[in-house]
């Protein structure tokens, strides 16, 4: 049995606190898909998050309880209501296109 499949949205919590826009607190992250220094793409127990910006570093993610902080010069945070998902295109597929 799927304990998280019962769990109704309003008992799903995830906060966002950002600072000056040089760094977010996140809570109820659920994976990290990617990141580079300009874009984050993660999932939360709400759905999909994408943050923009420039020389973004993860400085602690804690997988266990869903908390991330992410320092740099934030220009964006865009959620969705459906899950991100990997980019499943492959290395040599991209390069023979």
């Amino acid at each position: 049995m799927d304990i998280n499949k019962d769990v109704k949205i309003e008992d799903k919590k995830s906060n966002l606190f950002m600072e000056s826009r040089k760094k977010i607190s996140l809570t109820g992250v659920v994976e990290v898909l990617s990141f580079d220094e300009e874009k984050i793409i993660l999932n939360t127990v709400l759905g999909g998050l994408v943050i923009k910006g420039k020389k973004l570093k993860m400085h602690k993610l804690d997988v266990q309880n869903g908390d991330v902080i992410i320092v740099g010069n934030i220009n964006s945070c865009i959620y969705s209501d459906v899950e991100a998902k990997k980019n499943n295109e492959g290395f040599l597929r991209r390069l023979f296109k």
